[in-house]
């Protein structure tokens, strides 16, 4: 998944996860790539947005508090927050944020010419 989320009318609910990465890969790209893959075939899974250049930032959006909840107890995903914290993070944030309102611009073929 790349670009920005297709999200329904608000509200829903925005995971934002930010974090400072360590040194080396050591195996966060393909858990990276495992979680999100594993995230979207979870109930309320709405999308996802990341990006990271130094400092890191992954927005997931759900439908409820308790699919996120759902989510945080997934089995592998606690595999995956236990190595984020011995081998892949400096530090890390978590917010959890009711969607109330959302807007937004997309361009048009026509707006280029």
């Amino acid at each position: 998944m790349s670009g920005i989320a297709q999200t329904p009318q608000p509200p829903y609910y925005a995971v934002i996860f930010t974090s400072e990465r360590t040194e080396g890969d050591n195996g966060y790209a393909e858990m990276a790539d495992e979680m999100v893959r594993l995230a979207s075939t979870q109930p309320g899974f709405l999308g996802v947005e990341s990006a990271r250049e130094g400092l890191g930032i992954t927005v997931s959006y759900w439908d409820s508090l308790e699919a996120i909840q759902k989510w945080k107890q997934n089995e592998r995903h606690l595999i995956a927050q236990r190595k984020g914290m011995s081998e892949w993070y400096l530090k890390y944030k978590t917010r959890v944020c009711k969607v109330e309102r959302d807007y937004g611009y997309e361009a048009s073929s026509t707006d280029n010419l």
